[in-house]
């Protein structure tokens, strides 16, 4: 069954806001991309960017599309850019983890396996992508969504990282160095991590409660463990080789995915 996420979309709102199922998307904010390879993490960022352009060619998902460079055809930039300065996307962007057979789960969300070093109660994912790579691949496209319809568990993950990511880009929007954005990053790791039923947990009715303290313990050292693992990955594409910032990443901290609102630190 499946579970539709709404926020509220006044009228100041619907530029950009949901209107049934389709929403009207800046052009250069979200079809521009830069394809840095200068690290194995971009490069498998790169190798998804490719299944989505083979998706929208397929698909037809992006309308009005003149052309869309491969991400990997030049050396070391390319872009992709559209004839219309209007683009509609349809629907969001859907986790692929759908079978949750055999994954433990914690407040109804699978503790899906993660590319990771970490310490955490994730497994270690031996598949070529994981839930991280899907979240930072998709969210350039579904941060300007108001509402998300939930098809599986793993959407609410997926759900859960976008926001993550929308307040990770907020802290490093005045970042100007690698070092800074890191240090950011890493104050950001530093800070409480709530759990369902708990203050200042941005999804309330979509996760259900913890039913002891040892799942809302597990819960929370996952959440711990797959955000910094998304931080250390989101840094590899907001900057550049040379420690700028990625202009096309850092503009993403001024969207509100689902319409809420990033608190200020």
């Amino acid at each position: 069954m499946n579970f539709l996420v709404k926020s509220g979309v006044g009228e100041e709102d619907n530029e950009y806001g949901i209107l049934g199922k389709r929403s009207r998307i800046d052009t250069d904010a979200a079809v521009t991309a830069s394809a840095e390879t200068s690290s194995s993490t971009n490069k498998l960022h790169n190798q998804s960017l490719q299944r989505i352009i083979q998706h929208i060619h397929h698909m037809g998902r992006f309308r009005n599309v003149e052309k869309i460079a491969h991400p990997l055809s030049h050396s070391k930039h390319s872009e992709w850019y559209a004839k219309s300065s209007i683009v509609t996307v349809e629907s969001v962007y859907h986790s692929s983890f759908v079978d949750d057979e055999g994954i433990t789960k914690a407040c109804g969300c699978p503790l899906l396996p993660l590319k990771s070093h970490i310490k955490g109660p994730a497994p270690v994912s031996d598949q070529e992508t994981d839930i991280v790579d899907e979240a930072i691949t998709f969210f350039r496209a579904n941060v300007f969504f108001r509402n998300f319809d939930v098809k599986s568990s793993a959407d609410k993950l997926l759900i859960y990282l976008t926001f993550y990511i929308n307040v990770a880009l907020k802290r490093l929007e005045g970042c100007r160095t690698l070092a800074g954005g890191t240090k950011a990053i890493i104050n950001l790791g530093l800070e409480d991590v709530p759990v369902p039923g708990e203050a200042g947990f941005p999804f309330a009715g979509l996760f259900p409660l913890p039913q002891s303290d040892e799942e809302a313990e597990l819960f929370r050292n996952y959440l711990k463990q797959i955000r910094e693992e998304t931080s250390g990955r989101l840094l590899g594409v907001a900057y550049r080789p040379n420690g700028t910032p990625n202009k096309w990443w850092i503009a993403f901290a001024k969207r509100k995915f689902m319409n809420i609102i990033v608190p200020q630190h």
